[in-house]
């Protein structure tokens, strides 16, 4: 099993960055591709990022050139570079291992206007 904690939410304004980061635990090796996230508050969860074991990427069309996934697999880690944050990209961020279907807990990022 896989456990995944995320970190890095807070409160920004608009125009504001912010680094997400999803540490994971357990059985680790056999982890490929992860991916990020979110859900706005009366919406829907929405894909935003995934990166594979090689470090390929996609990003949803609502965050690319913006936003950009990446992974230290020495630490086990995925993180989630947002920048030219905007008030919509208020949300709870969650990453997701596909490999055991396992969520983390959620960070909340806030953007003011």
């Amino acid at each position: 099993q896989v456990q995944l904690v995320e970190s890095g939410g807070g409160l920004v304004q608009a125009g504001g960055s912010l680094r997400l980061a999803c540490a994971a635990s357990g059985s680790i090796s056999s982890i490929t591709t992860m991916g990020w996230y979110r859900q706005a508050p009366g919406k829907q969860r929405e894909w935003v990022a995934t990166i594979n074991s090689a470090g390929y990427s996609n990003h949803a069309d609502s965050v690319k050139g913006r936003f950009a996934i990446s992974r230290d697999n020495a630490n086990s880690t995925v993180y989630l570079q947002m920048n030219s944050l905007k008030p919509e990209d208020t949300a709870v961020y969650y990453c997701y291992n596909p490999n055991f279907a396992v969520w983390g807990q959620g960070t909340l990022v806030t953007i003011s206007s």
